[in-house]
């Protein structure tokens, strides 16, 4: 029997900063087997100016900064469009990027090892690789976003296997975004243009598929990063939906999050340096009353309005992933910030 996880704010980590201590656009963390944060920092879009600010920070849940390493560039240990991150069981740190077409590997004090992937449509080639997790067997698992299936890889980059193509059948993808693998070894798969999130066991097979398009409880807007947690329960990111939800391991709802933000040790730091800025910020309405309009919904609606006025809200969130004492990571990517949960069983 599946148990209920309710989820209560903690503390949130980062603020936006273009390089140093803080976050510009994360997409994806990781951790290593010390407990070590990786933040991947996309900072788009690619202009000279910004090149530099795509990297990946080092730090730990309690705020303390340990460096960054990683720039933008195509040639080797360039980043361009990174998109997710995974550590193998080696603590070597893979990184995907869509609009390379392949994965960079580092070791975890950023030093350059390898890459490997090519740009197709052929087995072992990617178009637009969105996500990446390893399975219980340290195999690299990677959302083929473009090519609408799920690819296995060795560590060395040996292709596996394969499966999904094109369509809305039970089993097939448009656009899968998210990966997330449970205790057991099965693969869940955020179904980004279907509005789905999907199950599959440990040889690909279809097993369940839960939700439909819509703004609703259970309902998804184009759903990204997930994780499944230790009593089963599948954690979403909503990123059309401006929320996070919470499913037992049947895909039933429990439970929807916006958002609880708080200043993180690293932005009171900033406005205790800065007075002037924090002046100007602790004058401004950080809750304002936002009113529902005929033109949100020309945008990404009422949600999205709300998310980029109200700052405690997520806005943009991303990616979810469980740290080693069970608490919840969610990157809220246009917030620059990591907001952190713990369950509460």
């Amino acid at each position: 029997m599946t148990t209920a996880t309710a989820l209560q704010y903690s503390h949130t980590l980062g603020f936006m900063a273009n390089q140093g201590r803080g976050f510009n656009n994360p997409v994806d963390l990781a951790f290593d087997s010390d407990g070590i944060i990786y933040v991947l920092n996309r900072a788009g879009p690619e202009v000279g100016v910004r090149i530099a600010y795509k990297r990946i920070t080092r730090c730990t849940a309690d705020e303390q900064y340990l460096g960054e390493f990683g720039s933008g560039g195509t040639g080797d240990g360039g980043l361009w469009w990174p998109s997710s991150l995974a550590l193998d069981r080696k603590d070597r740190l893979y990184i995907a990027d869509e609009a390379l077409n392949r994965v960079s590997i580092f070791d975890r004090e950023g030093n350059y090892l390898d890459k490997w992937g090519a740009a197709g449509s052929a087995s072992g080639q990617f178009n637009r690789p969105s996500f990446i997790v390893f399975d219980l067997d340290d195999n690299l698992l990677i959302a083929d976003s473009l090519n609408h299936r799920v690819q296995k890889y060795s560590t060395d980059g040996t292709f596996l296997s394969q499966w999904g193509s094109y369509g809305t059948d039970p089993g097939r993808f448009n656009m899968p975004w998210g990966l997330a693998v449970d205790e057991a070894g099965n693969v869940f798969v955020s179904d980004w243009r279907n509005d789905r999130v999907q199950k599959f066991d440990l040889g690909g097979a279809f097993v369940l598929a839960f939700g439909e398009t819509g703004s609703g409880e259970g309902q998804f807007n184009r759903p990204s990063g997930l994780a499944v947690d230790g009593n089963g329960n599948i954690i979403v990111a909503d990123w059309g939906n401006e929320r996070v939800q919470v499913f037992d391991a049947e895909g039933r709802f429990l439970a929807s999050y916006r958002g609880e933000s708080r200043d993180s040790q690293w932005a009171q730091d900033y406005f205790a340096a800065n007075p002037d800025e924090a002046a100007g910020r602790w004058s401004a309405d950080l809750e304002p009353e936002i009113e529902a309009r005929p033109e949100y919904s020309q945008h990404r609606g009422y949600e999205w309005e709300r998310s980029a006025n109200v700052e405690k809200l997520f806005w943009g969130p991303t990616s979810v992933k469980l740290g080693p004492d069970g608490q919840v990571f969610i990157v809220d990517s246009l917030r620059h910030r990591i907001q952190i949960y713990r369950p509460e069983t």
